[in-house]
C-alpha cells in the first residue's frame, strides 16, 4: 500500500505519525511511504532519518495523495481540500470539533480511522492510553506552573515542605489520565483527592500510588464541595466517541478561590468543566470567574519526542494492519471495527451521529461497506 506520513500543522504540534522505526517496518513489508518534507523535525528525526528507514521524503500535496494517511491530530481546514476516498489513521474526537470536519469527510467518502474510539480485547483504549498518561502526567505540572503568584495563580505550592503537604488537588475521573495525574500530584505531596464511578478502584489507586489518596465516588454534590476548596481542579473525563458532559458547572467555578486552577483534559472532547474552551500552547490560558483555565487540545504535543516514541509503539501493529489488509483488518477485529468513524458517505460512530443529530446517515458496521 502507498503510506502518507503528514506534517502537523495545528499551532505547536510537533509530534509526527511514525518514527523512522515505523517506516522501516512498513517498508521491510514491501509498502512505499511517502514522508512529508520536515514531518518529523519537530520531534527529533530528520528527513534523512526517514530515508535511511526507507521512505521517499515529498511535499504535502504528494504526501496527501496516498491511499492510507497517518497523522497525530485531526485534519484542520486549510488540509480539509486534501481529504478523497481514503483512509485516515489520527485522532479525530469528532464529536468535540465544529461538525465541517465531520461533514467534509461524509462529502469526500473519507474512512476516517480514529485512534481514539478503537478498543482491545478488554473493551480499553490502547491508542489514547499513551497519549493520556502524557496529558495526566502534565496536568498536575502545569497546575503547579499556574499556582505560582509570579504566574497570576494564588501562591499555593503543591508539594511537602518539613514533611507537611500543601495544596489540594482534586481530580475528575479515576482512568489512564486520572491515575497519572494521581501519581504525578502524590510524588510532588500534595493532597490528592481522585472522584470517580468505581468504588472498588480506590483500593488499586491507594496500593499503586498512595495510601493516604483520597478516592470518592462522583456525584455532583461531591463534586460541588471537593471543586470549591480545590487549589487544582484536573478534569479527566472520558466518554467513548462521544462528547464529554460538563461535570463541572460555572456555578462551581466561581465557587473556587480566587487564582486556583482548572486544567480541564478532556477537552479535545468537548471538556468537562462548563466554562472551559479549547486552548492552544501559544496562548494556553485564559481567565473566568478569577480562576485560571488551561485548556490546550494537544497537550501531549509540547513534549513531541516522548509523545512521539508513545505513540508509535502504540499504533504501529494498527497501521501495519490497515497497510497489509486495508480496511479489511477492522472486518477481523471487532474492537479495531469501533475506530472507523464515517466511511462511504456515512458516519459509522454512533455517539458522534447522535451528537450531531445526523442519525440519518449512520450506518453500523460493516453495513456501510
Amino acid at each position: 500500500m502507498r503510506v502518507g506520513l503528514i506534517k502537523e500543522i495545528k499551532t505547536k504540534e510537533n509530534r509526527v505519525g511514525l518514527t523512522p522505526h515505523g517506516v522501516a517496518a512498513l517498508t521491510g513489508r514491501g509498502h512505499a511511504v511517502f514522508v512529508e518534507r520536515g514531518a518529523g523535525i519537530g520531534s527529533g528525526f530528520s528527513d534523512r532519518d526517514y530515508q535511511d528507514a526507507g521512505g521517499q521524503i515529498v511535499d504535502t500535496q504528494q504526501a496527501w495523495a496516498q491511499d492510507l494517511i497517518i497523522k497525530v491530530k485531526e485534519p484542520t481546514e486549510p488540509e480539509y481540500g486534501y481529504l478523497r476516498q481514503q483512509i485516515v489513521f489520527t485522532y479525530f474526537h469528532l464529536a468535540g470539533v465544529s461538525q465541517a470536519l465531520t461533514d467534509r469527510l461524509l462529502a469526500a467518502k473519507t474512512s476516517a480511522v480514529a485512534y481514539e474510539t478503537l478498543e482491545n480485547a478488554q473493551g480499553r483504549l490502547p491508542l489514547l492510553a499513551p497519549m493520556s498518561a502524557v496529558a495526566g502526567n502534565m496536568a498536575v505540572q502545569m497546575g503547579c506552573y499556574y499556582l505560582a503568584a509570579c504566574n497570576g495563580g494564588k501562591g499555593v505550592m503543591l508539594g511537602k515542605v518539613l514533611e507537611r503537604r500543601h495544596g489540594r488537588v482534586f481530580i475528575i475521573g479515576d482512568g489512564v489520565v486520572g491515575t497519572h495525574a494521581a501519581r504525578t500530584a502524590c510524588g510532588l505531596g500534595a493532597e490528592v483527592t481522585v472522584a470517580g464511578l468505581f468504588p472498588e478502584n480506590a483500593e488499586r489507586l491507594q496500593r499503586d500510588i498512595a495510601s493516604d489518596l483520597h478516592y470518592l465516588r462522583s456525584t455532583p454534590e461531591v463534586v460541588a464541595e471537593q471543586v470549591r476548596q480545590a487549589d487544582l481542579v484536573v478534569g479527566a473525563v472520558l466518554m467513548h466517541g462521544a462528547r464529554t458532559p460538563h461535570v463541572v458547572t460555572e456555578a462551581m467555578v466561581q465557587s473556587m478561590q480566587p487564582g486556583s486552577v482548572i486544567v480541564d483534559v478532556s477537552i479535545d472532547q468537548g471538556g468537562c468543566v462548563e466554562t472551559a474552551r479549547a486552548t492552544t500552547h501559544e496562548a494556553p490560558t485564559y481567565e473566568t470567574h478569577g480562576v485560571i483555565h488551561y485548556c490546550v487540545s494537544n497537550m501531549p504535543g509540547a513534549y513531541p519526542r516522548t509523545s512521539t516514541v508513545a505513540l508509535t509503539d502504540a499504533t504501529l501493529p494498527y497501521v501495519l494492519k490497515l497497510a497489509d489488509g486495508s480496511l479489511q483488518a477492522l472486518a477481523n477485529e471487532p474492537g479495531f471495527a469501533k475506530a472507523l468513524n464515517t466511511h462511504q458517505g456515512y458516519l459509522t460512530c454512533r455517539p458522534v451521529a447522535e451528537h450531531f443529530g445526523l442519525l440519518d446517515q449512520f450506518k453500523t458496521f460493516p453495513d456501510a461497506f
